[in-house]
């Protein structure tokens, strides 16, 4: 990983993007890969979508998703505490505690979310389990009417966010899901266009996944690829308390993950196998009996179908704000599907139409 694309991916997971919000994010991918792409263009959705060879005869979309979970203000009481809904699936006890940051339109704001002091809970109170909807943002205001002069209902909230490097390469920031995945997407096309390529290949930064895949829906409508490969997080299974016997034994550091299963088309996993031992890529496997709930859902059943991938980077503490990865896994997914793009030709057939 050279040290530019090592500073954008630090300025992904530092930039907010809730799902609805991703402005911020979709501003620096433009920015970014602007000097190696041959257009960028950003739709009515919201999704940046970055084209080589857009008129190529046969097309490859390679979609990360740019948003996150986070909270959205909904109300402010009259001693100026903010009130929130959950935007993205979020266990509340991940919450309690934390630094967070409002996004209003005249810059950040910092809060933080608690409870009342233990020493002041009931017998009773300890037992609960915290609900979202009872938890409060403090922002220091006084009243409602000076914490309603600088924060908007409606405005995201998120983890306060920030990158932290651990031993052994790893890393741990808010929104690995999926800043890793966006980095990919955009890492591989820098990665192709270098080495060469030949087919039609769309980079896409979606929009709204953590809410129901809504963006990968509108721009594989869109580009209509043949082949479409998604990346996002998976779970590591190498901590403490998580069964492999379902989940598969992933770890960081052991390269990205390679899924087999009804949602992949498996000329697609066969090729990316192949290219990894041909290119000794580390790649680890995993078994998904079912839809995806990732872009790769919505890629493989838009218009008359697509051969649909994906490829997931290991993720310790998912959704929380310490989501942990290995910077060797997302270097060697983007190499990987660099890879995999540039072996792309015209006549290539994915119909599955033998037993891999």
């Amino acid at each position: 990983m050279d040290a530019k694309a090592k500073e954008f991916f630090v300025q992904l997971v530092e930039t907010p993007g809730v799902s609805g919000y991703e402005q911020r994010v979709q501003e620096l991918v433009r920015s970014y890969a602007a000097d190696f792409v041959d257009d960028v263009r950003t739709d009515l959705h919201g999704n940046v979508i970055l084209a080589k060879n857009r008129a190529a005869p046969v097309r490859v979309m390679l979609a990360g998703h740019a948003d996150q979970i986070g909270l959205i203000v909904s109300s402010i009481d009259d001693d100026g505490y903010l009130y929130t809904q959950t935007v993205g699936g979020w266990d509340p006890q991940q919450l309690v505690g934390q630094r967070m940051t409002v996004w209003t339109r005249n810059g950040p704001i910092p809060g933080v979310i608690a409870r009342k002091a233990i020493h002041l809970l009931e017998e009773s109170e300890r037992k609960q389990v915290v609900k979202a909807k009872d938890l409060w943002i403090d922002i220091g205001a006084s009243d409602e009417e000076q914490a309603g002069e600088m924060v908007a209902i409606g405005d995201p909230v998120t983890l306060e966010l920030r990158y932290q490097e651990l031993l052994n390469g790893l890393a741990n920031s808010p929104a690995m899901d999926n800043r890793t995945g966006l980095w990919v997407v955009v890492e591989a096309m820098r990665r192709a266009v270098e080495q060469g390529v030949d087919c039609g290949l769309f980079a896409v930064s979606t929009v709204q996944e953590e809410i129901g895949l809504r963006g990968a829906k509108t721009a594989a409508f869109d580009v209509d690829p043949h082949v479409g490969i998604a990346v996002d997080v998976t779970h590591a299974t190498d901590c403490p308390t998580v069964d492999t016997r379902q989940l598969g034994k992933i770890k960081l550091g052991g390269g990205p993950v390679v899924v087999r299963g009804p949602n992949v088309n498996p000329v697609v996993s066969d090729r990316l196998l192949s290219l990894s031992e041909q290119h000794e890529i580390p790649v680890q496997r995993v078994a998904l009996g079912r839809a995806a709930p990732n872009d790769s859902n919505a890629l493989q059943v838009t218009r008359g179908g697509v051969a649909a991938g994906i490829v997931a980077i290991p993720n310790r503490y998912m959704h929380s704000a310490v989501e942990t990865i290995a910077l060797a896994d997302i270097d060697a997914a983007a190499s990987l599907l660099a890879k995999f793009v540039g072996t792309i030709q015209t006549a290539d057939e994915f119909i599955p139409t033998t037993a891999s």
